[in-house]
C-alpha cells in the first residue's frame, strides 16, 4: 500500500485567506473545518486492501481489475489504464471517500478553528467501514452499529463542534447508494448487504453525499458516480472533449451492462430483445461479471461511435454508465425520472433534461409496444447534434478532476467535487438561517436546491 497516500491524508491543511480592510472577504460563507478523527475511522481502513476477510476487490473479478491494493494508487483514483495515460485510471467507486478527502484538503478557505467555519467536513470512510458488516455473516446482526462508534466519538470529543448547530453544519461522503445504508435499526431479520448508518439518530442532521439518493432525500444528496476520466490540465480536458465532439457516430444506440435475460418482463429485457432484432441499429457491450468495472476502453470506444446510450435501471435506479456516456458525448436515454432527473440537481439542471437527453417511459416499451430504435430514429439529426453539444458542455460538471490539477483547469470551471461542496454550503446556510430565525420547521423543508447550468 502506498505510504504517501496515507501520509498526505493525515496532514491537516489550514488555508484561511485574510481580507484586507475594506475588501470583500473571499472566504465569506465558504470556510470548512475538517474534523480531526482517529485513523480507525479513515486511513486505518485502507489497510484492509489486501486482507483475506474484507478485500476491496472481489477475487473472482475480471482480469482487467487491478490488484486490490493498487486501487489505492493516485489517492484513490487507481492505477493508470496505460503507462502513458495521463487522464484515464482504473477507478474503484468505493474509494470516492478518500479521494474526496484529498480534494477537500486542497481547497482554499479551510478553517483550523471550527467556531469560525461555515461547514464541518467529517472524513469518515463509511463505505469501507461497512465492509465487515456486509461481507462477514457473523456480523450481520451487528450492522445496525455501523457508524455508532463515530457518533459516540463526535459527541464525546470537543462536543461544542457538534452542538453548535446540532450537526446541521456537518457533511460527509458515502461511496454508495443511500438505500444501502438506510435499513431500519430494529429490522428483524437483518437484511444482508445494508447497514443503518443513515438511520442513526445522532447523525440525523448531517448532510450525506451519496452516489444515489432516496425518493425524498432531505438528509442526503446524490453526486455523480466517478468515471475513469480524471484530467489534470485544461489541454487534456479540451483534447478529450474535442475528440468526443468530432467522433463519427455510425451506431444509433448502445447499451453497456449485464446481458443476462430477466425471468420476468422489464425494461432491460426489452432492450436486449430489441437489440438482438436490430443489430443494424444497436450495439451491446457485455459488462457481465464486472468486465467493464476497471476497463474503460471496453465501453468508451463504442460510446464514442454511438448517438444514443441507453440507461435502464439495474439493481438501483442510477448507473455509472450515465456519466460515462456524457463524457463520451453520447446522448443518454432514460426510462424513468428517478434515474437522474431527481438525483443530480447540483450537477445536471433538472428543468433542462430535454436539452441533453431523451426520456422514454419504460412502461410504454415493456407493455405498450413502443420501439426504442424507431423513437430515436425519429429525432431529427440537427436535434441530435444540438443535444450532443449540450452533453459535452455539461461533461466537466460530472467529472472528478485529478487532485493537484493545474490552476488553469481549476479556473476553467467547477467539477463534481466543487459543485457538491457548493451545494452543501448552500444547504447549510439555509439551515443555519432557519435556526437563527427561530424557524426550525424550515430546516427539513423539501426545497428545490437544483442549480441551472
Amino acid at each position: 500500500m502506498p505510504n504517501s497516500f496515507v501520509v498526505i491524508l493525515l496532514i491537516s491543511v489550514a488555508a484561511v485567506y485574510g481580507a484586507g480592510a475594506g475588501e470583500p472577504d473571499p472566504c465569506s460563507g465558504r470556510r470548512i473545518h475538517i474534523r480531526r478523527l482517529p485513523p480507525r475511522f479513515n486511513t486505518d481502513l485502507l489497510r484492509h486492501c489486501g486482507g483475506d476477510a474484507f478485500p476491496l476487490a472481489d477475487p473472482s473479478a475480471a482480469a482487467t481489475s487491478p490488484p486490490t491494493c493498487e486501487s489505492l494508487a493516485n489517492h484513490g483514483l487507481g492505477p493508470r489504464t496505460h503507462p502513458r495515460s495521463r487522464s484515464w485510471y482504473r477507478t474503484d467507486a468505493r474509494l470516492l471517500e478518500p479521494f474526496f478527502h484529498r480534494r477537500i484538503l486542497e481547497r482554499d478557505c479551510l478553517a483550523d478553528d471550527p467556531a469560525s467555519a461555515d461547514a464541518v467536513f467529517v472524513p469518515y470512510y463509511a463505505a469501507l467501514d461497512a465492509l465487515p458488516y456486509v461481507l462477514d455473516p457473523a456480523l450481520l446482526d451487528a450492522s445496525a452499529r455501523h457508524g455508532a462508534d463515530l457518533a459516540e466519538f463526535l459527541a464525546r470529543d470537543q462536543p461544542r463542534i457538534l452542538s453548535r448547530r446540532r450537526g446541521h453544519d456537518h457533511f460527509l461522503v458515502v461511496a454508495g447508494s443511500a438505500w444501502d445504508y438506510a435499513q431500519p435499526p430494529g429490522a428483524e431479520p437483518r437484511l444482508w448487504g445494508s447497514t443503518s448508518l443513515l438511520r442513526l439518530p445522532a447523525l440525523a442532521n448531517f448532510t450525506f453525499l451519496t452516489l444515489e439518493s432516496r425518493a425524498w432525500p432531505w438528509q442526503e444528496h446524490a453526486v455523480p458516480h466517478p468515471t475513469s476520466f480524471h484530467p489534470s490540465s485544461l489541454p487534456r480536458l479540451r483534447a478529450w472533449l474535442a475528440r468526443a465532439g468530432r467522433a463519427r457516430r455510425d451506431t444509433l444506440m448502445l447499451f453497456a451492462g449485464g446481458v443476462s435475460r430477466p425471468s420476468r418482463p422489464n425494461i432491460r429485457g426489452s432492450i436486449l430483445a430489441e437489440c438482438a432484432n436490430r443489430t443494424d441499429a444497436c450495439v451491446v457491450v457485455d459488462c457481465s461479471g464486472g468486465k467493464c468495472a476497471h476497463d474503460p476502453a471496453r465501453y468508451m470506444r463504442p460510446m464514442l461511435h454511438a448517438r444514443f446510450c441507453l440507461q435502464p435501471p439495474g439493481d438501483t435506479p442510477t448507473r455509472r454508465s450515465t456519466f460515462d456516456a456524457i463524457l463520451a458525448g453520447c446522448v443518454p436515454v432514460f426510462f424513468e425520472d428517478i434515474a437522474a432527473r431527481r438525483q443530480y440537481g447540483w450537477h445536471l439542471p433538472p428543468a433542462r433534461y430535454d436539452e441533453f437527453s431523451v426520456h422514454i417511459p419504460k412502461e410504454s416499451v415493456v407493455f405498450g409496444g413502443v420501439r426504442i430504435a424507431e423513437t430515436l430514429e425519429a429525432v431529427p439529426e440537427a436535434e441530435v447534434r444540438r443535444m450532443r453539444e449540450r452533453v459535452l458542455e455539461l461533461a466537466p460538471r460530472v467529472m472528478y478532476m485529478r487532485h493537484g490539477s493545474a490552476a488553469e483547469l481549476r479556473e476553467y470551471g467547477k467539477d463534481a467535487v466543487d459543485l457538491a461542496v457548493d451545494g452543501v454550503l448552500r444547504r447549510i446556510r439555509r439551515r443555519a438561517r432557519a435556526i437563527e430565525d427561530g424557524g426550525p420547521e424550515r430546516i427539513y423543508a423539501q426545497e428545490d436546491e437544483s442549480v441551472e447550468a
